[in-house]
């Protein structure tokens, strides 16, 4: 490139705004959210010069290789703690945290039949399986043995229970009949591609802690345009609307 057009190109990078200079991004992604990640990035990118390359897994999983030095430039987590000791260990951006969805949980089983506005097919014992996310790896995990210890029943069904090391493994779990009953994200359940199928009990929000899910610009991803374009994108009123509808709440 003759000197005179290299000058030129970097004094317009500079003169042109951040956002109006393409950028791709690996987001990390809770495998909780992926479907409803997927949507969101759908949108983004139609809406900007930006592409984004979404990796889901477990949060323990995806903090683990962040600290392990994984290229991702931001996360989506399925819990705060994580995100929070990030940013203490200097892996993370200061000042982007902050909460983009909070999750439900519900009872889910394929059987059309199996589950009646309640508790009751936990409570009557008459399964030989039931599924929940790892409590060590999965904050759905946790959300769910503390679901079951407020209902009085974990004692009595603990020996039955089947770990899943996401909550997308839990949820197949349930799905390809190995387990009868299982504890997953609500938005699973209402996901397109099975809504309607089987039966299911949104399991009341006093039953668990709340499930507050924080993203953040990780350290990686400090001048990465398209992942600091994608976090602002999330707190929209349209993308929030999004979120809303695929089962979960925000603030």
């Amino acid at each position: 490139m003759p000197i005179a057009l290299a000058s030129f190109v970097a004094l317009l990078s500079l003169w042109l705004p951040r956002q109006a200079i393409p950028a791709e991004a690996i987001i990390a992604v809770a495998s909780n959210f992926l479907e409803t990640a997927e949507q969101l990035a759908v949108r983004f990118e139609r809406q900007s010069a930006h592409e984004l390359t979404l990796t889901a897994g477990s949060t323990g999983k995806l903090y683990a290789q962040i600290t392990q030095g994984a290229p991702f430039a931001a996360l989506l987590a399925a819990d705060q703690e994580r995100p929070r000791r990030l940013e203490q260990a200097g892996l993370a951006v200061k000042r982007t945290r902050f909460t983009y969805a909070r999750g439900r949980l519900a009872l889910w089983s394929a059987d059309e039949t199996r589950i009646v506005r309640d508790a009751t097919a936990l409570s009557t014992g008459r399964f030989s399986a039931l599924a929940i996310a790892n409590p060590d790896l999965a904050p759905y995990g946790v959300a769910a043995r503390e679901a079951l210890q407020r209902l009085g029943i974990w004692d009595s069904v603990e020996s039955r229970i089947v770990f899943g090391e996401n909550i997308a493994q839990t949820f197949t779990f349930v799905a390809t009949k190995n387990a009868e009953l299982g504890l997953v994200a609500l938005s699973q359940v209402l996901s397109a591609r099975i809504r309607n199928a089987g039966s299911r009990w949104d399991v009341p929000v006093t039953l668990y802690d709340p499930i507050r899910q924080d993203a953040l610009l990780l350290k990686h991803g400090a001048d990465n345009a398209a992942a600091r374009a994608f976090l602002e994108y999330l707190q929209t009123s349209a993308a929030r609307e999004m979120i809303r509808a695929a089962g979960y709440m925000t603030d």
